[in-house]
């Protein structure tokens, strides 16, 4: 899948043109408790065409921490990039952050379609002639504001890519994903038992995704190793972000994701950042706690470990843990039986009766509450999709669903039901909406 990438100054809109594009197209964890990110990825889907984009900090020419971080954020995404669409604001005239991304992307030699916004009146075209001096020969009028020029732009951008072709290989396929020098070939190559991939103590070392095919209890399983950094150095070790662009795209083509977690240096929020996005593309998960062997007293922290592991991922109680070294491959024969068993949950489907039966028990031991008088009626639930199991439920009206009884029925299914490793969505739709 080729991959697009958004560059540009503070404020011209790129946050909204991205948004325009990748249709916010599954909001599994919009408003999940415990996850603060910017999302930063998403898959774009066009006339049986697609391609990955990537979002970008706003570049200046400022000299603080946080200018240059933002900075080397946008190389990275530039280097990841097969197109680059440069946002200008069309409203403005060129400015010297301007002139700066220009310098950076004729540097890149990657293909630039100048993307100018804020363009809202039908004589949009006639503003883009100032734009051509900054070198490119593709420029485009958009408004994200007000969704015009977007079949342009997409047409432009989706002329070189060619036609996805699904190749048919019914094989469970997994990820193994996690921050930089978690140990994520090593696993690989605990699970395979011999060295098909590099493994090196230096963070970034991958270049990138492995795919291997290997037999477990008969079966035929796809292991994916998911690519660290393309390039080694100081500004691109320190940019621990950028290392999930690789990453998100071994998600997206994963039925399993294992999640890995280094246990000597412990939880931090960039591992909460990575699951988000397993959870966010509707993956089965499974967290796997590595390097076990560093642990003191290591069948008595265990207990310890789950604890932090339930307060620090309170976002995700549905998710097993195991607890493995994939150097000394202690614990190693714990992993597969878990992906397998989230892989069968998240594509389960459920009875209709079944569903209906736990649905309303459970609206009678606990009625919804009302709200200026009216009161939540579900009529019917069924389960309209998979992968992840996808609940619908008739109601009389969707406005009276409050987050907190969504989130009890949404218990009460998995109590009753074996969701163990997968998310689930729960969709409310008004009686007689199509």
């Amino acid at each position: 899948m080729q991959t697009v990438c958004l560059i540009g100054k503070p404020n011209v809109g790129k946050s909204s043109i991205f948004n325009r594009l990748i249709k916010e197209k599954k909001a599994i964890i919009m408003d999940t408790p415990g996850i603060t990110r910017d999302r930063i990825y998403g898959v774009v889907d066009y006339n049986n065409k697609r391609f990955s984009l990537i979002d970008t900090g706003g570049i200046s020419l400022g000299t603080d921490d946080f200018d240059k971080d933002i900075l080397a954020q946008a190389q990275l995404a530039i280097d990841e990039a097969d197109i680059i669409l440069f946002v200008v604001d069309g409203l403005s005239d060129l400015d010297a952050s301007d002139l700066h991304i220009k310098e950076m992307l004729h540097k890149a030699n990657k293909k630039v379609i100048v993307v100018v916004n804020k363009l809202d009146n039908n004589k949009r075209q006639d503003y883009l002639y100032n734009f051509y001096e900054l070198g490119f020969s593709e420029v485009i009028g958009v408004s994200a504001e007000h969704n015009l020029g977007f079949d342009t732009l997409l047409e432009t951008i989706c002329a070189d890519i060619k036609e996805e072709v699904v190749e048919e290989d019914n094989s469970l396929k997994f990820c193994i994903i996690g921050r930089p020098n978690v140990g994520k070939s090593s696993l690989i190559n605990a699970l395979l038992n011999e060295s098909r991939a590099i493994v090196s103590d230096i963070a970034g070392t991958t270049r990138d995704a492995i795919d291997t095919k290997f037999k477990y209890n008969h079966e035929e399983f796809t292991v994916i190793d998911t690519a660290g950094m393309r390039k080694k150095g100081r500004i691109y070790e320190s940019v621990e972000k950028y290392s999930l662009i690789r990453s998100l795209k071994a998600i997206e083509r994963s039925d399993v994701c294992v999640v890995v977690i280094d246990a000597s240096t412990g939880i931090i929020e960039h591992d909460k950042h990575i699951i988000s996005y397993a959870i966010e593309a509707g993956k089965g998960i499974v967290i796997a706690v590595n390097k076990w062997d560093t642990v003191k007293n290591p069948d008595g922290a265990i207990k310890d470990w789950k604890e932090l592991i339930k307060y620090e991922f309170q976002f995700v109680p549905y998710v097993k843990v195991v607890f493995l070294s994939a150097l000394t491959k202690r614990r190693i024969n714990t992993l597969m039986p878990e992906v397998i068993s989230a892989y069968e949950n998240n594509k389960k489907e459920v009875k209709t009766s079944v569903l209906n039966n736990i649905i309303m028990e459970s609206v009678s031991i606990h009625i919804p509450p009302s709200y200026k008088g009216k009161r939540l009626k579900i009529y019917f639930v069924s389960q309209t999709d998979s992968k992840p199991p996808k609940f619908t439920f008739q109601v009389n009206d969707k406005k009276l669903v409050h987050f907190s009884y969504e989130r009890y029925l949404e218990n009460q299914l998995r109590e009753n039901i074996d969701l163990t490793g997968t998310p689930i969505i729960l969709q409310f739709k008004n009686k007689g909406d199509e």
